[in-house]
């Protein structure tokens, strides 16, 4: 396993970091996280940037397809906030490559180019009440009624369905013994009537929180069917293309940007924190600590790029995607507790960024498939007998 940057990746970094600098300090990204913000205007500046293309073919006014680069770009983002990181990838990847993947040629001609501006955000409208992973079990449904779709269900942990301009929902559309052939996926703005959005309280992911979200005789036109008339009833086909692969690599590449947060914080204070007459750096627990999630880092990074760079070449990549996520999300959690350790007491309080690490990492090894469905994933591509 190895991953050499590319010299325009390096340089994409370099101009996020400037940016992060300039537009994304630590002070706003406390207020961000603190009053549950999120920053349009910074948001708009990113765009500028020509990052939200990286999704998009040139045919649509993107740069893309470039997994690589936008993993790189959630992971600098990542580093500073979620609360911009978040809703990147609700343009990019929920957005981007949903359409240009299983949108028909009217929905890519409408909305790939504002996507690659930037200029579109989609919410997943996935998880309900009673369905979790098992998402072929899902109970909201639609039905045809002239050129209308009517929907009705709930939907739960709908990231930033409040800030969306589509929620992505998905839909039973025929007969439940149907199962995989009864799913549809339907674009519902949440401004329609009978949609009905709760901000969900949770410990992280602060200014692109989490939702829930009621469906009561919603009614969008039949041209919202993700893909046309040829989509319904085809939207399990819709979930299980490279696009879940990618899922779980942007939640990876999150978890990654936040670890090294951590890591560097943990490291400076390591070299700033004086103990009998010395820095801590000196002591040889801390040493080991620091040395130990360096080399954890170097792991992730390595999965990441590798896993994302199979995407680009249109190599295999089930099992990569699904032990990167695995992997990174349950590495990045021990590497952040490990650094809010190091820092001490400072670790718990909010003068230290280090507190939100921890609440927004906390929640990446269940979003986007938990790791114990990420285990269940490895062992049955890898054929393991199930007795």
């Amino acid at each position: 396993m190895s991953h050499v940057e590319s010299s325009e990746t390096t340089m994409l970094r370099d101009s996020l970091r400037r940016f992060v600098d300039k537009e994304m300090p630590r002070e706003l990204a406390r207020k961000w996280d603190r009053e549950d913000i999120f920053p349009r205007d910074v948001f708009a500046r990113l765009c500028e940037l020509g990052v939200t293309g990286l999704t998009v073919s040139e045919a649509y006014g993107g740069t893309g397809p470039n997994i690589v680069a936008t993993m790189a770009t959630i992971e600098e983002l990542a580093k500073r906030s979620l609360a911009v990181a978040v809703p990147y990838i609700m343009c990019v990847c929920y957005a981007g490559m949903n359409i240009g993947e299983s949108g028909s040629p009217q929905q890519k001609a409408e909305l790939l180019p504002k996507i690659a501006q930037g200029k579109i955000l989609f919410a997943y409208g996935l998880t309900e009440p009673n369905v979790g992973a098992d998402l072929a079990s899902v109970e909201t449904t639609a039905r045809r009624q002239g050129d209308k779709v009517i929907v009705n269900g709930a939907k739960s942990f709908c990231s930033g369905a409040h800030l969306s301009d589509y929620i992505y929902c998905l839909v039973r559309t025929d007969s439940p013994d149907k199962r995989y052939k009864n799913l549809s996926i339907i674009l519902i703005p949440p401004s329609t009537p009978g949609v009905t959005v709760r901000v969900t309280d949770a410990i992280g992911m602060k200014g692109a929180p989490t939702t829930d979200v009621s469906l009561v005789d919603v009614e969008v036109p039949a041209s919202a069917i993700v893909g046309g008339d040829a989509g319904w009833n085809n939207g399990w086909s819709m979930l299980v293309g490279s696009v879940l692969n990618v899922e779980r690599l942007e939640v990876a590449a999150m978890a990654l940007g936040i670890a090294e947060a951590a890591v560097a914080d943990a490291w400076s204070y390591s070299q700033e924190r004086v103990q009998f007459g010395r820095t801590i750096s000196g002591f040889q627990a801390i040493r080991h600590s620091l040395a130990n999630v360096r080399t954890d880092l170097h792991a992730c990074r390595l999965m990441l790029y590798d896993a994302a760079s199979r995407v680009d070449r249109g190599a295999p990549c089930n099992v990569e995607s699904a032990m990167a996520k695995l992997f990174i999300c349950e590495k990045g959690k021990s590497i952040v507790l490990e650094c809010q350790t190091i820092i001490g007491a400072y670790g718990l309080t909010r003068e230290f960024d280090i507190e939100k690490y921890v609440r927004d990492m906390l929640i990446l090894p269940i979003a986007g498939g938990s790791s114990n469905i990420q285990r269940n994933n490895i062992a049955n591509m890898l054929g393991l007998s199930k007795g």
